[in-house]
């Protein structure tokens, strides 16, 4: 039943309203992989997208879909709405590039949410951008907010928080969030509360800082404080980086890595490559 429901997402869009012309232009770009529409850019042409439309004083929402993002929208449809609500959505998985390539739509790279609260935070230092911090376990927003500006001096940091653990099951939580984001004024708002908790959130947010761009960004915060190590760079490149998680964290990942995210990256090529060769 699991991989039949997967089927019938992976095989049949979803239906949404006409977008503006301007959109379609873009969306007429965006490559189909595992029943993700996504956009075809590089780090740095996301980067340049996000400062140019900060300069026209508008936000947005980029989700960065590494395979357990695939799974949990192949499986339910609310998550593949989230997904498909954001303005920018970009691989953050070697699968789902190696899965576009074999489709015959490839995409030009990955683009990890780990590497862009880099390169946009550098970019938000020299335009003035205010970045804001919200995620992560306590005090490592903080602690990443430091690393950042440590690396990029003059960075604005408007404000960083850690909400409470479960925090969404309790909606008196969310004024006073709402309200410390809103208060801030930040211009990027980097969201790492896992997928799809994080993004639920930035769908609330954006109501009242439409010019602000939000990213979630999972794990990205705790790497970036150096909470969290980051597989080396060749793993990364080999598609190993949920591996050297997995040695790191077998008790948290284990589950979703060996019985959902490795056979549904294991199905999604397979069925791909099957799809070119026979299509």
């Amino acid at each position: 039943m699991a991989l039949r429901a997967i089927h019938e997402a992976l095989s049949v869009p979803h239906q949404r309203p006409r977008p503006d012309r301007a959109t379609r232009r873009r969306l007429r770009r965006r490559v189909h992989v595992a029943g993700l529409a996504l956009d075809p850019m590089t780090e740095g042409e996301v980067v340049d997208h996000v400062i140019d439309t900060l300069k026209r004083g508008e936000g947005g929402h980029l989700v960065t879909p590494n395979v357990d993002i695939s799974w949990a929208a192949a499986r339910d449809p609310d998550v593949r709405k989230i997904i498909e609500g954001a303005d920018l959505v970009v691989a953050d998985g070697m699968p789902l590039v190696w899965a576009a390539k074999l489709l015959g739509t490839p995409l030009p790279s990955r683009v990890a949410g780990a590497d862009l609260i880099w390169s946009l935070t550098e970019a938000a230092t020299f335009y003035r951008y205010p970045i804001y911090l919200l995620g992560g376990p306590p005090g490592v927003a903080r602690q990443a907010a430091d690393r950042l500006t440590g690396r990029y001096p003059g960075l604005l940091v408007a404000g960083t928080d850690t909400p409470p653990y479960g925090f969404e099951a309790t909606p008196e939580n969310y004024p006073g969030l709402r309200d410390a984001v809103v208060a801030a004024g930040p211009r990027l708002v980097f969201v790492g509360l896992g997928f799809p908790k994080q993004d639920r959130l930035i769908a609330m947010l954006r109501k009242d800082l439409p010019g602000t761009w939000f990213v979630g960004c999972g794990s990205a915060i705790a790497f970036a404080a150096g909470a969290v190590r980051r597989a080396p760079t060749w793993m990364q490149r080999a598609g190993l980086e949920w591996l050297f998680r997995l040695l790191n964290e077998p008790g948290r990942l284990a589950r979703r890595y060996l019985l959902h995210d490795l056979p549904f990256a294991l199905w999604l090529l397979t069925s791909c490559l099957f799809r070119r060769l026979f299509s």
